[in-house]
């Protein structure tokens, strides 16, 4: 790509993002025809990055070696969220099925969770993997809300939580029932805190668009504390990922946002759609992905992922 593509750039509203940007990097559009795209995850390995495109209820790949973009599954059950884990599978969270699954390496697909004490999850919207092996996912009901991205349907939990699966057992269990919409899920990287954005405020204009900020117990399995830290000032905090100095770089409604590990704003990667996600990859984990309405953008960066 040459020059720079239309409605995107950088906007520095903090010395300490200076050094997070290239100069000489631009936002490139990789690919666009998606409803609304989501859940990027980078594989190392192969060097390709799969998403999802909910409403159209595929998955969509894009390989790195040669800028193509095929269809990875379809259908797929109106997947949102996804994420890679330790041994390299895929981890994602299904609207329609209401549940978490784990593809294989055999392309087999494995369900790791579908219900709470019993009753269906609303619709499983991100997810995360910590370093033990457990998976943390937010349950909001965006997918039995409408059609358009799952199944409309009641609710059989009443309620949106955030939970997690015991990597021994299975075990689901509830580690933060105080949320109106939980919706991005990540750890920082030492993995002392988890980090939710909660966009209540998509269905009722008082709700919450933020993100809040948890401890993590010292045997890893459940949260304290809570406090909001960032407020987003322009649409909502979705999907979000931390670099290696636990900054967040989180979406919104006018791009990517890059806050410091306690909220405050430091710059903007301005993007032409509204941004549902992110992600880093590459062979140095120094280029963000982005998932924004209909298409796939990607922009280097002076940082790693974590």
């Amino acid at each position: 790509m040459f020059g720079q593509l239309e409605g995107t750039g950088f906007e520095v509203l903090d010395a300490e993002f200076s050094n997070c940007i290239l100069g000489t990097a631009h936002v490139e559009r990789l690919w666009t025809g998606g409803r609304w795209c989501e859940g990027p995850a980078w594989f190392g390995g192969g060097r390709y990055l799969v998403w999802s495109d909910i409403p159209n209820d595929r998955m969509l790949r894009y390989d790195d070696t040669d800028a193509s973009v095929s269809v990875f599954r379809a259908p797929a059950m109106n997947s949102n969220g996804n994420t890679t884990d330790r041994q390299g599978r895929l981890v994602t969270c299904e609207h329609l099925a209401r549940r978490v699954t784990r593809t294989e390496h055999d392309g087999t697909v494995s369900v790791l969770a579908d219900n709470f004490e019993g009753r269906k999850f609303n619709s499983p919207n991100d997810v995360v993997e910590r370093s033990d092996g457990s998976i943390w996912f937010t349950d909001p009901d965006y997918g039995i809300l409408m059609d358009y991205e799952g199944r409309r349907a009641p609710s059989e939990i009443g309620a949106c939580h955030v939970y997690r699966i015991d990597p021994a057992d299975g075990a689901v269990t509830r580690v933060a029932d105080d949320y109106v919409k939980p919706n991005g899920i990540g750890f920082s990287p030492d993995e002392d805190f988890l980090y939710v954005a909660d966009t209540g405020r998509t269905h009722d204009p008082d709700g919450p668009a933020h993100i809040r900020r948890h401890k993590v117990s010292a045997d890893g399995t459940s949260l304290t504390g809570g406090e909001v830290i960032a407020e987003c000032g322009y649409g909502f905090f979705d999907g979000f990922r931390m670099d290696t100095d636990g900054r967040i770089w989180t979406s919104a409604g006018d791009g990517v946002h890059c806050l410091n590990a306690d909220g405050r704003l430091l710059g903007k990667i301005r993007i032409p759609e509204v941004v549902a996600n992110v992600c880093f990859g590459g062979a140095k984990r120094n280029r963000l992905f982005i998932t924004a309405t209909t298409s796939l953008y990607a922009v280097y960066l002076n940082v790693s992922g974590a």
